[in-house]
């Protein structure tokens, strides 16, 4: 089982395992909420995506009487109980798993609207969340860092891409890490040190390589940012610095909406705080771009 954090909930700054904690408060609980606690502990990979009153119409009880059992567990209320429900689960569904979830959660009728909503609230909740003053620390490191290090594997590859892209337009020492092997990861940072970065961005389900690759950073006093969706992630332990984006849609796709757009708010950030090299950079990229035909020019009466 997955270690949780309950913070801000209700007063209480604990540190618990969740399906744990719920057996051990199954004499105190009425029957109603007994039978709601037997049913998760059974099948919390379900439970987690319920309605508190689908939820109560599964088990046969009220929907109060989920909100109810919710607090009685020390959490503000069912929606803060559900997100601790996902987030110890999200790194253990499988592809398959997310499928049958993702079926459950969305049916089949207006997806479109849906899926959008869904990734709306998670940009809204990633501005809620995120900690202004570690995102203006990654900013003023990624400006002083000797060297730039990003990495992202599998579907967090798009992402490292998109950051070392615009990156590269604003500094000389930026280096986005390929990651066909273990072994090639490490050949490529191997001397990372003091006075460098690494951006490393891992989603559930996160990449052992790009934690490995974190700790070895971290190890070689190199300054780690990494971009992730939880306090708990495992890359947390070798982080100097995290940026937190929601990512917890429970799909077989991955959504990558609120992450995409921090990195944006980054680069942003960036830019505007290095103005003068910035539009340096740009302007010689533009006389680049225009001496070797870079983009298709709109040309009037062509």
């Amino acid at each position: 089982m997955v270690n949780y954090n309950i913070k801000g909930m209700g007063g209480l700054s604990l540190n618990l395992d969740l399906l744990s904690e719920i057996e051990k408060k199954l004499p105190e609980l009425s029957k109603g909420q007994r039978n709601i606690a037997q049913y998760i502990v059974a099948h919390y990979d379900k439970a987690a995506f319920m309605t508190a009153s689908k939820l109560g119409d599964t088990i046969g009880v009220s929907e109060s009487t989920v909100v109810r059992f919710a607090v009685e567990l020390g959490f503000q209320g069912y929606p803060h109980f559900q997100r601790s429900l996902q987030e110890m689960i999200r790194n253990k569904l499988t592809s398959v798993q997310r499928i049958e979830v993702s079926n459950s959660q969305l049916g089949a009728s207006d997806l479109l609207t849906k899926v959008l909503s869904m990734d709306i609230d998670k940009i809204r909740r990633t501005l809620d969340d995120i900690s202004r003053d570690a995102f203006n620390d990654a900013v003023e490191s990624i400006i002083s860092a000797e060297n730039i290090y990003v990495l992202g594997v599998r579907s967090s590859f798009s992402l490292a891409s998109f950051l070392s892209f615009y990156l590269n337009h604003i500094f000389k020492n930026v280096r986005n890490i390929a990651t066909n092997s273990v072994s090639e990861v490490f050949e490529q940072i191997m001397h990372i040190g003091k006075g460098d970065v690494l951006i490393s961005i891992t989603f559930p389900r996160y990449s052992q390589r790009t934690v490995k690759a974190a700790k070895y950073a971290c190890g070689r006093g190199a300054k780690v940012i990494s971009i992730t969706d939880s306090a708990d992630s495992p890359i947390a332990e070798f982080s100097d610095t995290l940026l937190l984006a929601r990512s917890d849609m429970a799909s077989f796709v991955d959504s990558l909406v609120a992450p995409l757009s921090l990195i944006n708010a980054l680069i942003v950030a960036i830019g505007l705080k290095n103005k003068q090299s910035t539009s340096d950079s740009l302007e010689r990229l533009e006389q680049i771009w225009d001496e070797y035909g870079v983009y298709q020019k709109n040309e009037e009466n062509s």
